[in-house]
C-alpha cells in the first residue's frame, strides 16, 4: 500500500499534535488531511515549520494543563446534589446519568464537556457515589455526588 509521510499543522486525534511527522495511507493524505488543512507534505522546506510549530505546541499544552488544573481545583470543592422520582422503598425511576451529572455541573458555573466525565455504570440507587472525570492527559478528578429522593420515601408494602 502507498504512504504518505505529512507534516501535522493541527493536532489529529488518534494521529498526533502539531509539529508531529507522521506517516499515513497515501489516500487519507490527500482526500482529507491536506484539504482540510490540518497537514502538508513532508518536503525539506517544510521541515523547517518544526520548531515553529512545536513551540506552539508546547505553549498550547501549557495553557491546557493549566486551565485543567483550575477546573480541578474548582471541582473538588464543589458539591451537587441530583433529586430524583422515588417509588415504594426508595427505588429509582429511571437512573442518574452522565448527562444529568452534566447539567449539575453547569448550573454550578463549571462548563466541561460532557465526554470528559466517566460514569461506568448509569445510578440506580440512592446515596452517595463517585463519578471520575478527566480534564487532561494528566488531570483527573473524583467527583462525589449525592442522590437524593425529591419525594418522601414510604416504606415499600409487605
Amino acid at each position: 500500500m502507498a504512504h504518505s509521510e505529512v507534516l501535522l499543522l493541527k493536532p489529529v486525534d488518534g494521529l498526533g499534535a502539531e509539529g508531529d511527522q507522521v506517516k499515513v495511507r497515501a489516500g487519507y493524505a490527500r482526500n482529507f488531511l491536506l484539504p482540510q488543512g490540518m497537514a502538508v507534505p513532508l518536503t525539506v522546506s517544510n521541515r523547517k515549520q518544526v520548531e515553529a510549530l512545536k513551540r506552539a505546541r508546547g505553549l498550547r499544552e501549557a495553557k491546557e494543563l493549566n486551565g485543567a488544573q483550575e477546573i480541578a481545583a474548582k471541582l473538588a470543592k464543589t458539591n451537587i446534589a441530583i433529586a430524583v422520582k422515588t417509588g415504594e422503598g426508595g427505588k429509582l425511576f429511571g437512573a442518574v446519568t452522565v448527562n444529568d451529572i452534566h447539567e449539575k455541573l453547569v448550573a454550578a458555573g463549571i462548563e466541561i464537556e460532557k465526554r470528559r466525565i466517566h460514569l461506568g455504570q448509569p445510578v440506580k440507587t440512592l446515596g452517595k457515589h463517585e463519578v471520575k472525570i478527566k480534564l487532561h492527559t494528566d488531570v483527573s478528578v473524583e467527583l462525589s455526588f449525592d442522590v437524593v429522593s425529591e419525594n418522601p420515601i414510604e416504606p415499600a408494602q409487605a
